[in-house]
């Protein structure tokens, strides 16, 4: 109840400090709020966004974005979504799961080879198909973005093999799946808001953390991280969202706009992250961290080790379910891999 009175009181204050409360009924604003810094890829999706919708609507909708966790972490936003007090956001797929339990599917590790294989599938019928799960949660979800592939970091040493990461305090997010993922792969995983992170690196807290590339360098964690291992565990979908409070008040044509909207700064926001991710990792080479590739010997070996993942959420989720989302992932894969032989 705290954490909803302050989220409330934070909106309330923020929106006038901007000079967004309007005196024409006919204006309507929309809130976008998100836990990445401005110069990220993802936050950069929502200003993109804004100004399609803006344009579209020859103004009729104010949209204002709110990064850097100023509204809360993934959690408090996605609650803000529930309550109306957030009109939308883009969140990973993992705290995502906290409040629709298939999107858990998305961070089984080593699901997705590429971010090809991952496209098709998300952009593809059994994607579309988790989206409505959101429709419980008095959230509609539009599309998928690209938070990336996640990798390791941390300060104590360089990781070049399962056994390395023993005994390391690896930060997660606060989903069952990734702590699972972490303590069976022989870390002592420890979950915690992206907003509290660095504080909790620098504090020792936590030895490490795992993120794509681009939240590492923008950041600064390579300002108290030594070593970043390219694990690829997890390919990070962002989902894109809207209150379903707010998206009954739009019309036809309004909604028409939105979804189109979504649908070019998800293109944007995609081909922006992977620019992103090149250069993130030239400049942590340049700020002085220890970049390390496992041997496909290495690769095959933490494959192995979360295996048990996978027999245990087949059950929670649905073994029909997961083997379907496999079959299909696999067969995409394979029909990519023959075109281009």
């Amino acid at each position: 109840m705290k954490k909803r009175l302050w989220l409330m009181l934070s909106i309330l204050f923020l929106t006038a400090c901007s000079g967004q409360f309007s005196s024409n009924d006919n204006e309507k604003l929309m809130r976008l709020a998100v836990a990445t810094p401005e110069e990220r890829s993802l936050t950069q999706g929502l200003y993109k966004f804004a100004e399609i919708v803006e344009k579209e609507t020859n103004g009729s909708i104010k949209i204002q974005v709110y990064p850097n966790g100023v509204l809360g972490g993934d959690r408090e936003v996605f609650e803000g979504l529930q309550l109306g007090f957030i009109e939308g956001t883009t969140i990973s797929t993992g705290p995502v799961a906290q409040f629709a339990e298939r999107f858990s599917v998305f961070d089984l590790p080593f699901l997705f080879p590429n971010v090809e294989v991952a496209y098709e599938f998300l952009d593809g019928p059994m994607g579309q198909d988790i989206l409505n799960d959101l429709n419980d949660q008095g959230v509609v979800g539009l599309n998928y973005w690209e938070n990336g592939f996640r990798h390791l970091t941390n300060n104590v040493r360089e990781v070049t093999s399962v056994e390395d990461l023993k005994g390391l305090k690896i930060r997660t997010l606060e989903n069952s799946l990734h702590i699972d993922i972490w303590r069976q792969l022989g870390a002592n995983p420890t979950p915690m808001a992206f907003t509290e992170l660095f504080a909790g690196l620098q504090q020792g807290v936590v030895d490490g953390q795992e993120n794509p590339a681009g939240n590492v360098t923008t950041s600064n964690f390579f300002e108290v991280q030594n070593y970043i291992t390219k694990t690829n565990h997890i390919y990070n979908a962002s989902v894109f969202m809207i209150s379903a409070e707010f998206w009954d008040t739009l019309s036809a044509d309004e909604k028409e706009i939105m979804t189109k909207a979504s649908e070019e700064a998800k293109e944007y926001q995609r081909k922006l992250n992977q620019e992103e991710d090149m250069l993130a990792f030239e400049l942590l080479s340049a700020e002085g961290m220890t970049i390390t590739e496992l041997t496909e010997e290495e690769q095959q070996r933490f494959f192995d080790q979360v295996q048990p993942i996978y027999e245990k959420y087949s059950v929670q989720l649905g073994e029909e379910f997961v083997d379907e989302l496999i079959e299909e992932i696999q067969l995409s894969y394979e029909s990519k891999m023959a075109t281009m032989q």
